[in-house]
């Protein structure tokens, strides 16, 4: 049986979420129009609002509703440590450690060269711009660990080179409470590489 046009419009309206196949996206429209109409119509007019009203960070490029976001504002914040990310969802995961009190560029992606993504695509040139503007003492590149993450942190940290600033890339390896029979090569070979001296 094939549902009425507008219920398939609202199964494939939740398929282009990441990671919400057909059946997920069936589950969900059909619950929210049986049971939780109210919270349908609410999160309609906040998915509409939240569209219309929230832009990118002037300074760093996060999502915010403001013309600078309250990580940006935040007179707790040290300004001469600058963290780059490629998203904002990196953002989110490193506040949620309560350990980093930087700054944050984010990229909006990274360098690939096949699908024609250079320097100035991903906000390089307005990054490099900020580091001279700004009292930057070290930059700590927090791309992924794919090729292309690493190639843009590669990139970044040349074009850094012949500044007098601190460019540090993020630790990766074994995972903390992981078990090494668990941990994939690739991971315990960057692990090894990486090592530190005990103290």
């Amino acid at each position: 049986m094939s549902h009425s046009p507008l219920i398939q419009q609202l199964i494939d309206s939740f398929c282009s979420l990441p990671g919400v196949g057909p059946k997920s996206a069936q589950r969900m429209a059909l619950h929210m129009l049986e049971k939780q109409r109210a919270a349908g119509m609410k999160l309609s007019q906040v998915l509409a609002e939240a569209v219309e009203r929230v832009g990118r960070c002037s300074r760093c490029r996060i999502l915010t509703e403001d013309t600078t976001c309250s990580i940006c504002l935040s007179t707790r914040r040290d300004d001469s440590i600058l963290c780059i990310v490629e998203n904002p969802t990196d953002v989110f995961a490193i506040e949620q450690s309560a350990e980093f009190k930087g700054r944050y560029f984010v990229l909006l992606g990274h360098l690939s060269p096949i699908d024609g993504v250079g320097p100035d695509d991903i906000g390089i040139t307005d990054l490099l711009n900020r580091i001279a503007d700004e009292p930057v003492r070290e930059v700590i590149l927090a791309t992924s660990t794919t090729v292309e993450g690493e190639a843009t942190a590669f990139y970044i940290a040349n074009q850094l080179a012949k500044q007098d600033i601190v460019v540090s890339r993020i630790a990766h390896g074994v995972p903390l409470g992981g078990e090494l029979e668990f941990v994939d090569g690739g991971t315990i070979a960057r692990a090894l590489t990486g090592r530190l001296n005990f103290e």
